[in-house]
């Protein structure tokens, strides 16, 4: 994970904001969770999510994490996403741009991807049949250069794991 350019104060004001119309409480588990989670860059497992809180607050639950992830999608702050292995991963939404995604069914690496060609030709698709387009998603299932077995091929998510 690498740190983002989200603006998590706003981010956090939005959730505060949410949990006070709802009457929920803030607290400091929450906050903790939420900030890690709008700091992350990408996608990310409430697995993943639990182990970096617990570098700053080793008692926090599983339970936790997950409750305040509930929350965040609830309020439109996340969105959760479940690829071709059926884990869910989490992602900052709102604000973000419409993305799809390359998935590798070897290491389970997910990148985000924008291509203007192919948002205008899902839309000329669903006009030709009569379609108003709402929301949409994209996913390709493949192999990375590494899992294929190319010489000198890298896998994405080794160069993740480097940083």
């Amino acid at each position: 994970m690498q740190e983002s350019e989200v603006d998590v104060d706003g981010l956090m004001d939005q959730f505060h904001a949410y949990l006070a119309k709802n009457q929920l409480k803030t607290t400091r588990q929450r906050d903790l969770i939420a900030q890690k989670f709008f700091a992350a860059n990408g996608h990310i497992s409430i697995e993943e999510l639990l182990a970096l809180t617990r570098e700053e607050s080793p008692r926090i639950g599983y339970a936790t994490v997950y409750r305040t992830l509930k929350l965040l999608t609830e309020c439109g702050l996340a969105a959760h996403r479940r690829f071709g292995d059926g884990q869910t991963m989490y992602e900052t939404a709102g604000d973000t741009e419409h993305h799809d995604h390359l998935i590798c069914v070897e290491c389970g690496y997910v990148l985000e991807f924008q291509n203007h060609d192919i948002e205008r030709e899902q839309e000329r698709v669903a006009r030709s049949f009569g379609f108003n387009l709402v929301r949409h998603r994209l996913e390709l299932y493949g192999m990375c250069p590494k899992a294929r077995g190319i010489k000198g091929g890298s896998c994405p998510n080794d160069d993740q794991q480097e940083s």
